[in-house]
């Protein structure tokens, strides 16, 4: 009887190799997909809305264009935690109280298209006595402010979802505001889009009505004829005049940080052009004054 409990195997004849031992095909990982989300339900119940304002008002020419891109899971976690208490929906239905919205009477600055939210919260951080109303259409910008914003300890940013037409036509009380700042807009670079450029004399004016007498409007773009065509609109408006003495553009100031978008465009040659103007009293603003913010 052979020691082994199995006898040995047969040597291959020779010239022919010895066959190959079965193959098993390893069991497939099964991973438990998430449950769909049922459809028309929002990504994020207590979050921002798709379309805060719906139907309410007339559809006009936008100067923004909603983009759609992944939400990462830090940007998602911070929109569910903090949209509640941070957010604001841009829906015309009231007119905001920035004192209850930021729990101080400090002065607010309204910037108007943030991207991903870094300068914004590098400027907060740098001077916690001004509160910034940061106004986007883009989740995941929305969700990194959010997130920056809750890492840095910042208390004087809120982030508000929607048109800032709206925000300042229906929901913003005249002289409200200390500053508004307008960063890298789309330039809609094609003639037949010049229309939609957010700067535009029918923009100021409305703005006007909202910005207290000797608040600042900073504008700041690489686009050459958009800086030009926003020299000659600010320059022409009778509430506002430009900071410096020569009439032209200004260095860039030291509380606007470099960002990184800024700082492709110079490393690839684009001039970037910064604009300082300041509000002035002037006898226009008492007609508009008579016509406050409907909230409805």
């Amino acid at each position: 009887m052979s020691e082994h409990p199995h006898p040995h195997p047969t040597p291959p004849e020779p010239g022919r190799s010895a066959p190959e031992p079965p193959r098993t095909t390893p069991e497939p990982t099964r991973t438990t997909p998430a449950p769909a989300r049922p459809k028309g339900e929002p990504r994020f119940p207590d979050g921002p809305a798709p379309d805060p304002a719906g139907s309410h008002f007339e559809r006009r020419i936008r100067s923004f264009q909603p983009r759609r891109s992944r939400v990462t899971a830090g940007q998602a976690d911070a929109l569910r935690r903090l949209w509640p208490t941070w957010g604001l929906d841009i829906d015309g239905q009231r007119v905001l109280d920035l004192t209850e919205l930021f729990g101080n009477d400090r002065p607010v600055v309204l910037e108007i298209g943030f991207g991903m939210g870094e300068a914004t919260a590098e400027m907060a951080a740098a001077d916690p006595g001004t509160n910034i109303l940061a106004v986007d259409v883009h989740t995941p910008g929305q969700g990194n402010l959010l997130a920056l914003a809750d890492r840095k300890g910042l208390e004087n940013v809120r982030v508000g979802n929607g048109d800032a037409i709206i925000l300042l036509r229906e929901m913003l009380a005249p002289d409200s505001l200390a500053g508004l700042r307008v960063y890298f807009p789309d330039p809609w670079p094609k003639k037949r889009h010049h229309k939609r450029r957010l700067i535009q004399p029918e923009f100021l004016t409305l703005a006007a009505t909202r910005l207290r007498p000797g608040a600042l409007v900073h504008c700041a773009t690489d686009w050459e004829p958009y800086a030009e065509q926003m020299l000659d609109v600010l320059t022409a408006h009778p509430a506002f005049e430009n900071t410096r003495p020569d009439g032209g553009f200004a260095p860039r100031p030291a509380y606007r940080p470099l960002t990184r978008f800024e700082g492709q465009g110079l490393d690839k040659g684009h001039v970037v052009n910064d604009l300082l103007f300041r509000r002035v009293p002037h006898p226009v603003d008492h007609r508009h004054q008579d016509q406050p913010p409907t909230g409805a």
